[in-house]
């Protein structure tokens, strides 16, 4: 079985491609190693998708659900596989900026999605803690049901349903009381303690950001953009846009990370 262990976890992965360049793909907060399993195929070399602690097939520690905690799951993935490039999208950014503060030449190119969070708490804590709650004491069937039945998310199927089996394959976890201790640590807590030691990071990197999204803001891209040396940042005017530009957006990181 494909999984290693650090010292308080243990991490669950998956490989695609072969050769190098080698690249780890970090996931966002409630999802896991699939969220972009159907495009790593079309990354250059090999890349490997893992599941965050307490999330997807990942073990559930009792504690160790800060930012540290999640740069330690990607490190450990990344000297396990010798990854040389990075993507993180929004938990997975962040567990990389807090990797950087101490390695900041960890990568040598990287591509951040979505990121959520810097040195700040998180925006949107009451709205998060309300889903840990939801999580809490259910099995795994039963969160996925629970999520799937909210009512925002219901209205959502309606106008995009291809995204209610998207949501389903994002949801599955074995420890949904894990996925409640990774929300509630990472709502507490935030990357990196001070911006200014990401100026140290100089490899070229790829920020992904989309315009007037509340959780993951434009703003702090273009934050982002003004403390990597070496950053390009492009910015979305809409989710849809973003959605629509995925094929050209994959051929654009492909060729980036392969150079």
């Amino acid at each position: 079985m494909p999984e290693l262990r650090n010292d308080d976890a243990t991490i669950y992965f998956e490989t695609d491609g072969e050769g190098e360049p080698v690249t780890v793909v970090g996931h966002g907060l409630t999802n896991n190693r699939n969220e972009l399993a159907a495009l790593t195929p079309l990354v250059p070399g090999t890349t490997a998708r893992f599941d965050f602690r307490g999330h997807g097939r990942s073990s559930a520690p009792e504690t160790g659900y800060a930012f540290a905690d999640f740069a330690r799951d990607l490190e450990a993935v990344a000297d396990h596989v010798g990854a040389t490039r990075a993507v993180g999208t929004s938990l997975g950014a962040g567990a990389l900026a807090s990797l950087l503060t101490r390695e900041p030449e960890r990568f040598e190119r990287m591509v951040w999605l979505l990121p959520a969070a810097l040195d700040l708490p998180f925006a949107f804590g009451d709205r998060y803690e309300d889903l840990a709650s939801t999580l809490e004491g259910k099995t795994p069937a039963e969160a996925v049901e629970a999520v799937l039945a909210d009512p925002m998310r219901a209205a959502g199927y309606l106008q995009a349903p291809w995204r209610f089996e998207l949501d389903r394959l994002m949801w599955e976890h074995d420890h949904p009381d894990g996925v409640a201790r990774a929300i509630r640590g990472a709502i507490a807590d935030y990357p990196v303690q001070d911006r200014e030691d990401l100026r140290r990071v100089t490899a070229p990197t790829m920020l992904i950001c989309v315009e007037g999204d509340p959780i993951h803001p434009a703003e702090l891209g273009r934050v982002l953009a003004g403390l990597l040396p070496n950053a390009d940042l492009e910015v979305f005017p809409s989710v849809s846009a973003m959605f629509e530009a995925i094929p050209a957006l994959v051929r654009r990181v492909s060729a980036f990370l392969g150079g």
